[in-house]
């Protein structure tokens, strides 16, 4: 019998994986697939990306690079952040990483121990619950409810903050809900952080390009009060579409630099040299594939919004940002991980149970609207069409 190491059997999954296995599974059966469960744009990358790495390849960049990066790659990020935020960011204090992933793992690793809390949102991407406790820390969740459109009051964060807390995760656009912290609350919260200097904030802003309705997105780095102890996660994989490049960044407090570069050397040693090529070019290249892509989604997201608030029993506030709707399914009778399966199962839609982002995603799925709006009509139909093969009606009170 092998023996593994107490802290693996803390260590989580992720269930979209998990589902798309399953639904790959049915499909090489020959049962009709609908896939909204995972979050990858099905677009491709910009065409003048694709040209900058296949150029880098053929210079010869195939060797190792520095640890964070190349430094044009990180004067890049360092630039696009102040066009975009009118932000001034040192390039050595950012460490460039095989996905955003690698770096909120970094930061989970400085930063948990046993004996020290991480706050966190609930739902949410579940790596954050996972890392945490594989750290050794203890998880403290911040529920985000579907009445705040999904984000939360400052003072529920504040007054969960003790003398054990290390640090705060807060994610915007967020993963799976598709809300968008309000600004005003965000000012309150780094107002009332002025109590706590011993608290990190880890800003997970992936989705920061995918933002609807003309909102800006507003990054925790404008807050210079806070600078000197911010963790910045950002990358390539949603913005772009470059999620098989692996392709992420951090921006460190000064003092935690060192730190996220020694696990870096022994991790991963560097990223892949010519995609980080291809990773400045998407930063200083033209942005019509990125537009054009974020339009769509757009529009998409009116489309499986529209459709599911036209199903018994379902309800769904419009989503901010990212591309993932996040339907109230209380009404239907079914827990998530039971709507999840008989959904596959029966009608082949690979959706995601909200208790795959934690406990507060009980009565609610997760459906990506990173796909066609000829797929989402055809597993919007098929929804439907379970709901009333199961006598699902729509409450009174719901009804229009």
């Amino acid at each position: 019998m092998i023996d593994v190491a107490a802290r693996m059997h803390r260590l989580g999954t992720e269930g979209a994986f998990e589902v798309l296995a399953k639904a790959q599974a049915l499909a090489a059966t020959g049962k009709s697939i609908v896939n909204l469960c995972i979050g990858q744009p099905d677009f491709p990358p910009p065409s003048h990306v694709i040209e900058a790495a296949e150029k880098a390849w053929r210079d010869g960049h195939h060797g190792y690079t520095p640890a964070p990066g190349i430094l044009p790659l990180r004067e890049a990020v360092a630039g696009d952040l102040h066009r975009r935020f009118n932000v001034q960011v040192d390039p050595g204090d950012i460490t460039v990483t095989p996905g955003s992933k690698v770096a909120l793992f970094f930061a989970l690793q400085i930063l948990g121990e046993p004996g020290t809390e991480i706050i966190h949102p609930n739902p949410a991407y579940p790596g954050y619950e996972s890392l945490i406790s594989y750290s050794g820390a203890t998880p403290i969740p911040i529920p985000l409810i579907e009445e705040r459109g999904f984000s939360f009051e400052a003072d529920d964060i504040l007054t969960r903050i003790g003398p054990r807390t290390r640090a705060i995760i807060l994610n915007s656009p967020a993963n799976p809900t598709g809300g968008v912290i309000d600004r005003g609350e965000l000012d309150k919260l780094v107002a009332g952080l002025a109590d706590f200097p011993h608290v990190v904030v880890i800003s997970d802003e992936i989705y920061g390009r995918i933002i609807y309705d003309g909102k800006a997105h507003h990054t925790l780095l404008s807050y210079e009060s806070i600078r000197d102890r911010l963790i910045l996660l950002d990358g390539w994989s949603k913005g772009f579409a470059m999620t098989g490049w692996r392709l992420g960044y951090a921006v460190w407090p000064k003092v935690l630099v060192e730190h996220a570069n020694r696990l870096a050397i022994n991790c991963h040693s560097c990223v892949a040299n010519a995609v980080q090529y291809g990773g400045i070019a998407a930063l200083e290249g033209p942005m019509d594939e990125v537009n054009a892509m974020n339009a769509a989604f757009e529009q998409r997201r009116h489309v499986i919004v529209d459709r599911l608030n036209s199903l018994p029993g379902i309800s769904c506030v419009n989503p901010a940002g990212a591309f993932y709707a996040f339907p109230n399914i209380k009404h239907t009778g079914f827990n998530a991980a039971v709507l999840q399966r008989q959904l596959l199962e029966q009608e082949g839609v690979a959706g995601l149970a909200g208790t795959s982002f934690g406990v507060w995603g009980e009565g609610y799925l997760r459906f990506s609207y990173a796909a066609s709006i000829e797929q989402i009509e055809e597993a919007m139909a098929r929804v439907g069409r379970f709901l009333d093969r199961n006598a699902v009606r729509r409450p009174a009170a719901l009804r229009s």
